[in-house]
């Protein structure tokens, strides 16, 4: 789920400049993008084969449903460390959150079909004995950029790249992916001029509206050998406002009708590219995209109105009115919501702690007032068994429920 919060007065006033019949023109229209699929909390085993026969057609495709969902959990439990053991077909059914139809051919008394297969993160997780929580990146806004015909675009118009972004289902992956729809002041705010504009302060405008910590720019190059022939991809990732490359490769398919395919397959190696690049520690976030350190509380020797003096007959000290600090937290319910707002209001030190843009089944943001450095929130937060990212005062939290033995594989993989 996409959060866009109002716009700051930097932005709108820059957006007036060019007209206001110009940016309602720009606004205004159909859809400019694909919503992207909800995969935050799923595993998937893609690429399953069934090939079942039955009395009829329904019972047949039940069979092979039912044939996928056991084959699906014993790939999901040997990657997992799992031994590959079966469990009964009615705890599949309670552990299975969607089928994934990739390509099917129904006949009267057969089903033939390739599957793939969402198991619930933590209820798979509770079954082969491990935690459901895995360690991921800060937030990253991402920017699809495709250029064909020498044109490059983002969400001016719609772009198979970006529907193919769009597609790929981010639960394996050890990034956090913030992935834009191409609807409202997406094609304003994040076009392929901006790419190109390292200016710190607005682009720490921009991640800050749609709740990220930094950017990822993927780029696609397509070059068309002659029309309905061969299309040649050159896949760049890049990353951060300045737009370093991060790495390229090339992809080829034979004819124009394999492109959604193509792409599919450039969005896969593209995330295994970016997640290589932070296991490596290369994708760490710019400490220039962090917000001005706020100034100092001032402290007067002063004595109160009130006159009250301390201990030792000195006058208390006066600080300010505190340090505001904005923090990301997930929020599957709405009971997390207040739950998470107590325990930051219990910190001492914290004055206030307010929801101000909530997003269930996303990342919520909370407004907390903060009396000292926010580095020591940051530890506060940490003791009472939170995983902080972030700095300064934007910091992004999770809750640890138990950490995950120190000789799993990486869950990283994407298909089984």
């Amino acid at each position: 789920m996409i959060r866009i919060r109002p716009l700051p007065a930097a932005l709108a006033a820059a957006l007036l400049l060019s007209g206001g019949g110009a940016v309602v023109a720009q606004i205004e229209g159909g859809s400019r993008g694909v919503a992207p699929v909800d995969s935050g909390g799923a595993y998937e085993v893609s690429g399953v084969t069934v090939d079942v026969a039955g009395k009829t057609a329904d019972a047949a495709r039940l069979g092979g449903w039912r044939l996928a969902q056991r084959k699906a959990w014993v790939q999901l439990s040997k990657r997992l460390g799992g031994g590959g053991g079966l469990v009964s077909d009615g705890t599949l059914d309670s552990i299975v959150s969607g089928i994934v139809v990739e390509n099917e051919q129904i006949g009267p008394n057969r089903y033939i079909a390739k599957l793939g297969v969402l198991f619930d993160r933590g209820r798979a997780g509770s079954i082969l004995g491990i935690s459901a929580y895995a360690d991921r990146s800060p937030p990253m806004l991402v920017i699809p950029i495709e250029w064909s015909g020498g044109v490059g675009r983002s969400f001016e118009q719609p772009t198979a790249w970006q529907q193919a972004w769009a597609r790929y289902r981010t639960g394996n992956s050890t990034i956090d992916y913030v992935r834009p729809a191409g609807s409202g002041p997406d094609a304003l705010l994040l076009n392929v001029g901006q790419t190109q504009r390292p200016g710190r302060g607005w682009w720490r405008s921009i991640i800050d509206q749609y709740g990220a910590n930094d950017v990822l720019i993927p780029v696609v190059k397509l070059y068309r050998q002659w029309p309905g022939g061969p299309i040649i991809g050159v896949f760049e990732a890049r990353h951060g406002p300045d737009n370093e490359l991060v790495s390229r490769f090339t992809l080829r398919v034979g004819n124009a009708d394999g492109l959604p395919q193509l792409l599919d397959a450039g969005v896969k190696r593209m995330d295994d590219v970016y997640q290589q690049a932070l296991r490596s520690g290369y994708l760490r976030a710019d400490p220039s995209l962090s917000p001005p350190p706020a100034p100092e509380p001032e402290i007067s020797d002063e004595v109160p109105d009130d006159g009250t003096l301390a201990e030792d007959g000195t006058p208390t000290a006066t600080t300010g009115a505190g340090i505001p600090i904005i923090v990301q937290f997930d929020t599957p319910q709405a009971s997390v919501v207040s739950t998470t707002e107590s325990a930051l209001r219990g910190i001492p030190g914290v004055r206030s702690a307010a929801t101000t843009s909530l997003a269930l089944g996303g990342v919520s943001l909370m407004r907390v007032t903060y009396d000292g450095d926010p580095e020591a929130l940051k530890t506060a937060l940490q003791a009472r068994g939170y995983q902080v990212f972030g700095s300064g005062q934007t910091l992004r939290i999770r809750r640890v429920a138990q950490l995950l033995p120190a000789d799993l594989p990486t869950d990283n993989a994407t298909a089984g």
